[in-house]
């Protein structure tokens, strides 16, 4: 019984999560709800309970609203989406403030040199790197967890890379296409199956060629539908490159 009560709940949170998609009210009243889940988020990055007043509460609250409007119900659990989402942007805030800390003029008194030395030459921020990794490893184990329903795991992505120019060109087209087509991304999380035929012909691509990439495509299609921010930023600088060599 205790299961079905959770799946019940899930559903009732997934069905409140599309009526706020589109009803700024229902927005509101599901943060409002959800404070005790954005404020624990906001605190586990800070190592302490967040103030009203700290960026971080609002940046996190904001996280959640965009959560909401990105979310589908073919992403699995809407509150690990959210955590995911939360950790990300106040991640990205911690970087933006550091780097505008670092912003000091050269104009000033010969005693503060060495201190402004010191900022600049400390380019590598510890803290961040870790909450960066820690983000990073928790998107690698959804990522890893949600392909064993399309029956890939990391291995098979590993050894299904495109290795030449030609073929990373190819499978470049054809994730560019499919994020332009919604309808595809939707039908590809709903039947677990690449849609080979569709890339080729909306891609013009070689048919053949994805066919040889296609547990390789999965993990890609994964990481530009479902919320990895970190691995969608590092995925598609891999996929740029393939275009700009």
């Amino acid at each position: 019984m205790g299961v079905v009560t959770v799946d019940q709940d899930a559903k009732q949170l997934i069905s409140k999560v599309y009526e706020a998609k589109s009803n700024s009210r229902a927005a509101d009243e599901l943060i409002a709800a959800y404070m005790p889940f954005i404020r624990s988020e906001t605190s586990r990055f800070m190592d302490r309970p967040p103030r009203e007043s700290d960026d971080e509460l609002s940046i996190a609250m904001f996280a959640f609203y965009e959560a909401i409007r990105n979310y589908s119900r073919l992403r699995g659990s809407f509150l690990k989406f959210a955590s995911l989402y939360i950790k990300n942007r106040l991640i990205d805030n911690y970087r933006k403030e550091k780097r505008s800390r670092g912003i000091i003029s050269l104009d000033q008194p010969n005693n503060e040199k060495d201190q402004l030395i010191d900022t600049i030459a400390d380019d590598k921020d510890e803290y961040a790197d870790a909450e960066l990794r820690e983000a990073t490893q928790q998107e690698i184990n959804e990522l890893s967890e949600q392909m064993k329903d399309f029956g890939v795991s990391m291995s098979d992505i590993a050894d299904n890379s495109p290795r030449q120019r030609r073929t990373l060109e190819i499978c470049r087209k054809a994730v560019r296409y499919a994020r332009s087509k919604p309808e595809i991304l939707e039908d590809f999380l709903r039947t677990r199956k690449v849609p080979i035929s569709k890339l080729a012909e909306g891609a013009d691509v070689e048919k053949k060629s994805l066919e040889r990439h296609r547990r390789y495509l999965v993990a890609v299609l994964l990481i530009c539908t479902n919320g990895y921010e970190i691995m969608r930023g590092h995925i598609m600088q891999v996929l740029k490159g393939g275009e700009q060599q």
